[in-house]
């Protein structure tokens, strides 16, 4: 049943072909074409494009929960940063005796505020498999227990939504402390390399943007293919009523856990490929303003659609790369409210939503219009 549903998903056939091509072509146009050509893709534009794509990526998560079991999470951001501050941890190990330092085990922060032993959580980031491990323990670990007992507790709705948002508000001072072990204000970066890779070169570049693209098409078809299950029609029917779901003796709080883990997951994961790629990780990806700005991303796209998650995240972060170029900066958050307004006003659906709908009205219009002349054509000639 759910590969039928994945065969019939015309839209994320299409959606997954794009960014398959992407994970080809864009690398390609950028090592292969030179920079004279109109095809040519910068290693800045590659960069940017990358970032746009663990965006969508992390918004892909947020409408998971958000718009298929309606639960608000403004604390998403935390689950994102998390999952950069491990690839940051790893990178980190990887530098030795090159920082400035010249330490082989501490960092050059430690070393500047004169630690002499590396913290427990940092063993085990010298290997690339046991921090890969931990991107997905991490966040996932914290949604669960966070899940649990908030799901166990009945806690919904708006009540929700403010514990999220507090969640993440704690990990921001948190992290923002030195003695915390992560750095503090200034957080990770000046990072050499990955795999033993230079992390700057254009190769390594490439193939981070390649892995963006596809972790992308990998989440879309993990989400599609929980909301295109059985497990997908609880968790629709928990978001339309939980109550009556929970009176039909499914165990509610199993399944939002669940679900809430594993978009927590995706979300670290689009963190960790968020880092090499952008060169730092600091505290201010905690920022409760982060985790707003990703449900607008979701409102814009279209909630309850994933692709139109994903859009949308392209769309506000592309304009937010031009509006806070220029003149226009001061005034971006202005614009960003104005455009959430907007969407909730005009596009209560969002991009791919509002679409959706003009669609369907579109071909029961053809429909009717077409059983009527079939009518007219069946009656007799007077």
């Amino acid at each position: 049943m759910m590969t039928r549903a994945l065969l019939a998903d015309r839209r994320g056939q299409v959606f997954v072909a794009i960014l398959v091509a992407m994970a080809v072509l864009v690398p390609m146009s950028n090592l292969l074409l030179p920079p004279t050509s109109w095809l040519h893709v910068s290693s800045t534009t590659m960069a940017l494009l990358g970032k746009y794509l663990c965006y969508a990526l992390l918004a892909l998560s947020l409408d998971l929960i958000w718009g298929y079991v309606g639960i608000l999470s403004l604390g998403h951001g935390a689950f994102f940063a998390l999952g950069g501050y491990c690839m940051g941890m790893y990178m980190m190990r990887q530098i030795g005796t090159r920082g400035a330092y010249s330490n082989p085990v501490l960092p050059d922060f430690m070393v500047f505020l004169s630690w002499t032993e590396l913290p427990v959580a940092w063993w085990g980031f010298n290997w690339f498999p046991y921090a890969m491990l931990m991107v997905l323990l991490v966040p996932g670990a914290l949604a669960f227990v966070f899940g649990w007992f908030a799901f166990k507790s009945r806690v919904t709705g708006v009540y929700l939504s403010i514990i999220t948002q507090m969640l993440t508000y704690a990990l921001w001072l948190s992290f923002f402390r030195n003695e915390f072990g992560f750095g503090g204000n200034n957080g990770l970066t000046d990072f050499k390399d990955i795999l033993g890779y230079p992390v700057q070169s254009q190769s390594t570049r490439g193939v981070l943007f390649a892995l963006s693209a596809l972790a992308l098409a990998g989440g879309y078809l993990i989400a599609r293919g929980v909301v295109a299950s059985k497990l997908g029609k609880v968790l629709i029917a928990i978001r339309d009523g939980e109550s009556r779901t929970r009176f039909l003796g499914y165990p509610v709080d199993a399944y939002k856990t669940f679900v809430f883990t594993l978009s927590a997951m995706m979300a670290g994961v689009a963190g960790a490929l968020y880092v090499p790629q952008v060169g730092i990780i600091n505290p201010s990806e905690f920022s409760p303003a982060n985790s707003i700005e990703m449900v607008v991303w979701v409102a814009v796209g279209g909630r309850g659609t994933l692709v139109g998650a994903a859009i949308g995240a392209v769309v506000v972060n592309l304009l937010k790369t031009i509006f806070t170029t220029g003149f226009l900066a001061p005034f971006w958050l202005f614009l960003l409210g104005g455009l959430f307004i907007g969407v909730t006003l005009l596009l209560p659906k969002g991009i791919v939503g509002t679409f959706d709908e003009w669609m369907a009205a579109r071909r029961a219009r053809n429909a009717s219009r077409d059983s009527q002349a079939q009518r007219a054509a069946g009656q007799p000639a007077e």
